[in-house]
């Protein structure tokens, strides 16, 4: 697998990312799409791939699955232009949790 990085988000998310140098940018309008864009994801050569929070949230079991069977790749959720999601679990702390064998504390 290569050092490939993907964003998946909204238009204007996908937008910020590309003029930050990400070049594979896939904008998505609802969840059905969004499902289905992860799963083609995975099956291609992104080491990284980057979403938003609410996407996140909306294919939650998608994302479990993928992410409890293997380290790579990596999906990582950021907020989108309208902020963070406050929530009980932090993905990134499980992310390196699960990658790195240690919880990291608060």
């Amino acid at each position: 697998m290569s050092s490939q990085v993907a964003v998946m988000a909204d238009a204007d998310t996908v937008t910020g990312f590309r003029l930050g140098g990400i070049k594979a940018g896939y904008p998505v309008s609802n969840m059905e799409e969004a499902d289905k864009t992860l799963k083609e994801l995975v099956k291609q050569d992104f080491s990284i791939i980057i979403i938003t929070e609410k996407i996140g949230d909306g294919i939650r079991e998608t994302i479990d699955k993928f992410t409890k069977t293997s380290a790579l790749p990596m999906i990582i959720e950021v907020p989108d232009k309208s902020g963070s999601i406050r929530k009980e679990s932090d993905p990134m702390r499980e992310l390196i949790k699960r990658v790195i064998g240690v919880e990291m504390v608060k």
